[in-house]
This record gives C-alpha cells, sequence and structure tokens, in this order.
C-alpha cells in the first residue's frame, strides 16, 4: 500500500478502471468559505493518489475528465458534500456516482450509526483512525498522518460497496439508491445556492 501526492493535478495517463473511490478535504464544511485542499482517489487495490491544490489553482485539468467521465462510477461517502465542493472549486458536475452514505441508510435501518468509521468497521472489519479528521489541510505540506488519514477514507470504498450492493439487492432498493444517486447533484447545487438547511419536500 502506497501514498502518492500530486501538486495540482493527476499525473497524465494514470488509470483507475471502471471504479474510483473519491473524497475531499477542505478548511471546514462551508464551501463557500473553506477551499478545497485535496481529493484523495482510489482504485480499491490498496494504493492512494491525492491531488494537493494550492490557494486559487483548480485547473486540473486531468482530474476534471476522470470526475465528469461517463465511463467511471465515483464511489463517496457522504458525496453530497464533495459534489458540492468540487463544483464550487472546480466547476463541474460530478457524475456518475456512488453514495454508500445513502445506501446504508437504506438498507442498514437496524441502526443510526452511518458513518465511514462505522460502515468501515461492519462490513470491510477495519478500524479507523480519524485523529487527523480536524487538521489544517491548507498547509503547504501535509503530513504522514494527515496522509494516512485521507487514504483511509477511499481505501476501502470498493470493499464497502460490494457488501451493501448485496444488502440492496436482498432489500429490493436497488431503483430507489440509483434514484437517489441521479438526484445527487441537484441537491448539491441546491447547497451551494444556500438551501443546505431547508428540506424543500416538507409540508
Amino acid at each position: 500500500m502506497a501514498n502518492f501526492i500530486h501538486s495540482g493535478d493527476l499525473p497524465d495517463g494514470l488509470d483507475f478502471g471502471a471504479s474510483v473511490a473519491v473524497d475531499s478535504e477542505t478548511m471546514g464544511l462551508n464551501p463557500h468559505r473553506d477551499r478545497l485542499c485535496l481529493v484523495q482517489l482510489s482504485d480499491g487495490n490498496g494504493d492512494a493518489h491525492m491531488v494537493k491544490f494550492k490557494q486559487g489553482c483548480y485547473d486540473a485539468p486531468n482530474l476534471k475528465a476522470l470526475m465528469t467521465n461517463p465511463d467511471v462510477l465515483k464511489i463517496f461517502h457522504f458525496a453530497r458534500f464533495d459534489v458540492a465542493v468540487m463544483k464550487k472549486y472546480l466547476g463541474i458536475d460530478t457524475a456518475p456516482l456512488y453514495c454508500t452514505k445513502i445506501v446504508s441508510k437504506l438498507v442498514r435501518t437496524y441502526t443510526d450509526r452511518h458513518g465511514l468509521k462505522d460502515l468501515c468497521r461492519e462490513l470491510g472489519g477495519v478500524t479507523l483512525d480519524k485523529q487527523q479528521q480536524s487538521s489544517d489541510w491548507g498547509a503547504d505540506e501535509i503530513s504522514d498522518a494527515q496522509q494516512n488519514y485521507a487514504a483511509s477514507d477511499v481505501l476501502y470504498l470498493h470493499r464497502i460497496k460490494a457488501k451493501l450492493d448485496i444488502m440492496l439487492a436482498r432489500e429490493g432498493r436497488t431503483s430507489l439508491a440509483e434514484a437517489a444517486f441521479q438526484f445527487l447533484p441537484v441537491r448539491a447545487d441546491m447547497d451551494l445556492a444556500g438551501f443546505y438547511e431547508m428540506d424543500i419536500f416538507s409540508h
């Protein structure tokens, strides 16, 4: 298992196959205020590639091409935030996509614990260390501990997806999940438009 850091974009010719696990790190949870600092990716085979952004430098043509490639499924945990922040800073609509948090809520109805740490423990047999979650991702250099934390957010998503897909089929909710994934970019646009806290479907 290795971590690879890339400055500003993915290198030419890097192939993640038919699906890639994706996550992002920002300076906070407000996309309008808190800039995108890092995007981490994995093909599920043990390596993680991380694109580190300098403030205001978001050209990244290779990363953008991957995120919008219709032939590559992007696997997220809580895609709603990542899709919104990538729309804000990279100017792209990420698709097609899959969100393990949404699927967890659709099929793991026996619990209210749908965080990545919970999914990794139950479905992946892995205990995540979340110590670096609140750290300075905007620093010029990120530490080994930060790299390992960022990698852990994508290394197990393929494994978790495989288990969740079995549960989705068993419970007859695959089409419901797919419809939710199709709506996610719209939900992200609504968040960016200021409707984050509002449920427009409520009475």
